[in-house]
């Protein structure tokens, strides 16, 4: 049986238990908190409408409504996914920083146009690269830079000219999406009803694929270089038709200033001689 002295001790002694289990649960407590704090600074944040897959280093922005490239990808991301949103360029350090990107879709948006170098900063690791299903016209090899990435370009309204079929023979094409790269306008020849090359005619190859028109020997780079010959004929034929009115111009203007003078000095009274001066001559001969 215990008595008030032994209450008093096992009431103490308790008390210092629970206070004992208190401070370290706090510490415990304080010490999560810390870490928590600065797991989250360490930790990439993944972009606003995005979902990420941090055991795959995926980004999943697709049908997110997107009209831009979205900022802060983290630089770890190996697959994005941008497909079926509003973007409608892609400016030229949007993927300055994804050197580790392997896979890159951009299909299903309303992509018409690449900045310079646009994509010249995606590393070597780049192995697939999907523009199909947008709104380009027009695109060069400076823009793709030097990637080797299995690309799809089908299911845009290309106009073809040069400047697409150097680009068809630099890229590393998917085979199978090939013939879907359809003209939908082409250069027009020479003769065809005008010199120039015009991007918003539609020209003799539209809604022709691009592949089948070159393996049957079309050379868009000939055409250009031909069209190019005869505007440099036409050019120099109309500065040599100026030159000739100018001068012909000219010619005309100094008779015309010649006859004037002519008739001013025959308008000016001749000098009377003195009949002294007369007499003096006529005496001399």
């Amino acid at each position: 049986m215990c008595t008030g002295w032994c209450e008093e001790r096992c009431t103490s002694v308790s008390g210092k238990q629970r206070r004992g289990k208190g401070v370290v649960l706090h510490s415990w407590l304080r010490v999560s908190l810390l870490f928590s704090a600065l797991w989250g600074q360490a930790s990439p944040q993944c972009p606003d409408r995005c979902h990420c897959a941090w055991d795959t280093a995926t980004v999943l922005c697709s049908d997110a409504g997107l009209r831009e490239i979205p900022e802060g990808i983290p630089p770890e991301t190996v697959s994005l996914h941008l497909e079926r949103n509003y973007i409608r360029n892609i400016p030229e350090t949007a993927f300055s920083d994804l050197v580790h990107l392997r896979d890159l879709y951009l299909s299903h948006n309303r992509i018409d146009s690449l900045a310079s170098g646009a994509l010249r900063h995606l590393g070597p690791e780049l192995r697939l690269l999907d523009l199909s299903h947008n709104q380009l016209r027009q695109a060069s090899r400076e823009e793709f830079g030097s990637t080797r990435a299995k690309t799809r370009l089908y299911h845009n309204p290309w106009h073809c000219d040069c400047t697409l079929q150097e680009l068809m023979e630099t890229l590393n094409l998917e085979p199978e999406t090939v013939n879907g790269i359809v003209c939908e306008s082409s250069v027009r020849v020479v003769g065809e009803g005008s010199r120039w090359e015009d991007p918003g005619s539609q020209g003799e190859h539209a809604g022709q694929p691009l592949v089948k028109l070159l393996d049957s020997g079309m050379n868009f780079c000939s055409l250009q270089r031909k069209t190019t010959d005869v505007a440099m004929l036409v050019t120099m034929f109309v500065w040599f038709f100026m030159v000739i009115v100018y001068v012909v111009y000219y010619v005309r203007q100094n008779q015309a200033e010649t006859r004037r003078h002519l008739e001013y000095l025959k308008s000016l009274p001749s000098p009377r001689k003195t009949p002294t001066e007369t007499d003096t001559l006529s005496t001399g001969f």
